[in-house]
């Protein structure tokens, strides 16, 4: 079942400039429990199409549909009804500073009427599951960057939300404490069943975390799918550079220095999982043609849980047994790809 479904929406902003098309006929399907990442660079849009779902931005064109429920359908009362079910976190918390741990996790249940005791007591329910009870005394000036968002967190599950929209929500934590605030929103997802849209710039968080993703790109979806489709087999060139990107410093050597010491030779990119990684295919490879192979990169990542690894290679120009040697590679389960794009 659905849980948000976005068809045809567009979103025209006007400036002194003229007019801005910040989205243009994004079209998506997000099923209940699902994990989506919505990914781009900055200015792709991704904000845009966030506030889009709760209704923050009405699209010009197009419609938002919550549950099968058209959001466009609702009264202002009905609209703010349904934004508690709902939750929303933000790159910078936006946590009320004046206010302590416990009083900003309260806030909502304050505005939904619920009495001092019993919104405490669900407070500290919701701090015990981000692991920040022992805070509930605090001021978010004490707290570092990774307990305010965990704060931020409690609050949004404080209205019992059945989606929770996560706006760049690591973007300014360090790894580490990345990695502890998506294992707690995937705790979170995998605990109650909330539907999680992640937005983010970094791949890494996406393949971490999310099961399906979608790429934005002025305003467009270029690509959309399952994580490890699009990470097996990019379509796009966006989603070619943002893997490349994902790969980290180690991979930013100076690879026209390297390309043409082996002559130039054909780039290919290989993805194996677990199931592919049981025998040396690639010293097998060389064994069994006889003929050299240069591993330019070679990285292990997580997608969803799973290890899956990528190299990029490289073969002996015009070398005639090279489509041969990709057909051993591909009879043994590896995912087998072109790749001029990563290092031209």
């Amino acid at each position: 079942m659905s849980e948000i479904l976005i068809e045809h929406v567009s979103k025209t902003f006007l400036s002194k400039d003229g007019k801005v098309e910040a989205l243009k006929d994004v079209n998506l399907e997000i099923g209940s429990g699902d994990i989506y990442g919505i990914i781009g660079m900055s200015g792709a849009g991704k904000s845009t199409l966030v506030r889009c779902m709760n209704y923050l931005e009405v699209p010009s064109e197009g419609r938002v549909l919550i549950e099968g429920k058209a959001l466009s359908d609702f009264t202002e009362k009905e609209l703010r009804k349904q934004r508690e079910s709902i939750g929303m976190i933000f790159q910078h918390f936006n946590l009320l500073m004046q206010k302590s741990v416990i009083e900003n996790v309260c806030f909502p249940l304050y505005i939904q009427g619920k009495k001092k005791a019993e919104a405490h007591k669900r407070a500290e329910e919701l701090l015990e599951i981000v692991g920040l009870l022992e805070k509930k005394s605090a001021y978010p000036a004490q707290l570092s960057g990774g307990q305010m968002q965990r704060v931020a967190i409690a609050r949004a599950l404080a209205s019992n939300p059945k989606i929770l929209l996560c706006d760049e929500a690591t973007s300014a934590l360090d790894p580490q404490t990345t990695s502890q605030i998506l294992a707690l929103l995937k705790k979170i997802n995998s605990e109650f069943g909330i539907t999680i849209v992640i937005i983010t710039h970094q791949m890494s968080v996406v393949r971490e975390i999310c099961e399906h993703v979608a790429i934005l790109k002025d305003g467009v979806v270029v690509e959309k799918g399952a994580v490890t489709d699009v990470f097996l087999h990019p379509q796009t060139a966006v989603a070619r550079e943002l893997i490349r990107d994902d790969a980290g410093s180690e991979a930013e050597q100076p690879m026209s220095r390297i390309q043409e010491e082996i002559n130039n030779g054909e780039i290919i990119r290989i993805v194996f999982s677990e199931n592919s990684a049981f025998e040396p295919v690639i010293a097998n490879l060389i064994l069994t043609f006889g003929e050299p192979v240069n591993i330019l990169k070679a990285d292990t990542k997580n997608v969803g849980g799973v290890a899956k690894g990528e190299m990029i290679l490289q073969f002996k120009k015009d070398n005639p047994r090279t489509e041969a040697m990709k057909q051993y590679l591909l009879d043994h389960g590896l995912s087998v790809g072109e790749a001029p794009e990563y290092y031209g």
